[in-house]
């Protein structure tokens, strides 16, 4: 009898190989950019079936903002679309949506349907679904420490109060459990900022496949190859 797998409870997954992708058809980078969120919506659906309770994918980085101006753009009006899209989504398969980042470098139209999204899904009781959008590890850090800094500033904290779970929780993704799972498509073999507190012992799985092409079974293919994995964190395996 098959061994039943162990299902992440959170998936991390950095969406690497769009515009190569494009560029191998012949195509123009934002039609890889535009497969490539078609695919997050199949994923999303997908991960859900198997049981996964959070996925976090990398959408935009803080890093995306030096790439060619025409790209930017291009990029910006596909998240505008997609914040509509994701909502509709959402509704049908009571999602709960969540977006990561520095909100305050985006511009206002964008921020208001962010907002209408997290509203309207904040309820929802689906998949967790969080889209990191000017997003960076360090920024992410920085800007809690911030909120720290400021409440010690005011005498609200003592600076020798402050933990990890303290930080934890004046993060993007305060309440979130840390992934257990990061994949990463395309043959990439980096972090890239992304969530770099959050990662401290989870999991890797690189793929070949660039992002358009990851389909369910790639999926499934980490979460067998998760299932190999010995997780001790640090600690010892038991005999």
């Amino acid at each position: 009898m098959e061994e039943e797998l162990k299902i992440p409870q959170h998936v991390a997954i950095i969406l690497d190989g769009n515009g190569r992708w494009a560029k191998a058809k012949g195509m123009p980078r934002n039609y890889g950019h535009v497969e490539g969120a078609k695919t997050v919506e199949v994923i999303c659906e997908e991960a859900y079936k198997m049981g996964i309770q959070y996925l976090t994918v990398y959408a935009f980085s803080t890093e995306n903002w030096n790439r060619p101006r025409e790209e930017v753009d291009a990029l910006m009006k596909l998240l505008r679309n997609y914040m509509k899209t994701c909502l509709k989504t959402a509704a049908k398969n009571r999602m709960c949506v969540r977006v990561l980042g520095d909100k305050t470098g985006l511009d206002e139209d964008i921020r208001s349907r962010i907002a209408e999204l997290e509203a309207a899904t904040r309820e929802n009781d689906g998949l967790h679904f969080q889209i990191a959008i000017n997003y960076g590890g360090r920024d992410e850090i920085v800007r809690a420490f911030r909120k720290l800094a400021d409440k010690v500033e005011r005498g609200a904290l003592q600076a020798d109060d402050i933990s990890e779970e303290m930080l934890s929780e004046n993060l993007d993704t305060a309440g979130i459990p840390e992934p257990d799972l990061l994949i990463r498509t395309c043959n990439e073999q980096r972090i890239s900022n992304f969530l770099l507190w959050q990662l401290a012992y989870t999991e890797f799985y690189l793929t070949p496949e660039p992002w358009p092409d990851f389909t369910k079974e790639e999926l499934q293919k980490a979460v067998e190859a998760y299932n190999h994995r010995d997780r001790r964190y640090g600690g010892l395996k038991e005999e």
